[in-house]
């Protein structure tokens, strides 16, 4: 999983997976959804994400990590 953040349109997309996405929903205002070509759910796009999530902090809590990587 990777959280990709844009400032420049501040926009947040976590990406769920490494398959491409083949079909996009809408599900609320600035919401949306990435489906692959067998309809799983592949990434979630926030527009104006500054205003819906706190940037500044994130939290894991039970992951079974094994890799963690910072980059800018």
């Amino acid at each position: 999983m990777k959280f990709h953040y844009y400032p420049e349109t501040d926009s947040l997309y976590i990406e769920l997976s490494e398959k491409a996405s083949a079909d996009s929903q809408e599900v609320s205002s600035g919401v949306v959804l990435d489906f692959d070509d067998k309809g799983a759910l592949v990434g979630i796009d926030l527009d104006h994400a500054s205003k819906v999530v706190n940037l500044a902090h994130l939290e894991m809590e039970g992951l079974p990590m094994s890799n963690l990587s910072f980059t800018r």
